[in-house]
């Protein structure tokens, strides 16, 4: 049974499962995507987020934590010097996680595994869909009276097309 198991044990022993999570974060904070299997995407998405959090504050304790489960050194500057500043105002989820299929050899759900802020594709694309859905009342205010005038221009102009009709009866 599986009473009170939190996370998912990726069917290794204790040892081995951390020295994976570790190799798989530092490969995601210096590629910044990587490619693996769902249920190691979604282990991995718990095991860093909590270490993005730490990156956005750089002290000494919070490099030697991230140090502590990391274990290289220049993952550790990669992860400080440049994606904590570039996460700093985001509240939280780091990381996204987009289906890729299904492995050939044995069928497992494949998935891509990647740091939300340096997708630029994706950013382009939410930034787009931003300044569409934005509206203001400045703007609403200035569209309703373009529209009235419209509406009172075009009976102005059908009488006076109809006048030169009407004329051209009485001949």
């Amino acid at each position: 049974m599986r009473h009170n198991k939190k996370f998912n044990h990726l069917s290794r022993k204790a040892n081995h499962r951390a020295a994976l999570l570790s190799n798989m974060a530092c490969s995601l904070i210096m590629h910044k995507r990587i490619s693996t299997t769902l249920a190691k995407a979604k282990a991995l998405r718990i095991y860093v987020e909590p270490i993005l959090t730490r990156a956005k504050e750089d002290n000494m304790n919070n490099r030697r934590l991230a140090f502590s489960l990391l274990k290289q050194k220049e993952v550790v500057t990669e992860l400080f010097q440049n994606v904590g500043e570039k996460i700093a105002n985001r509240p939280g989820g780091y990381t996204r996680i987009l289906h890729t299929g299904f492995r050939l050899g044995d069928a497992a759900e494949m998935c891509i595994i990647e740091l939300v802020d340096y997708n630029e594709n994706m950013l382009k694309e939410t930034k787009k869909a931003a300044k569409k859905a934005t509206r203001r009342a400045g703007k609403k205010a200035a569209e309703k009276p373009a529209a009235e005038e419209v509406k009172a221009e075009a009976p102005v102009e059908a009488p006076a097309a109809e006048a030169p009709a009407e004329e051209a009866k009485a001949e």
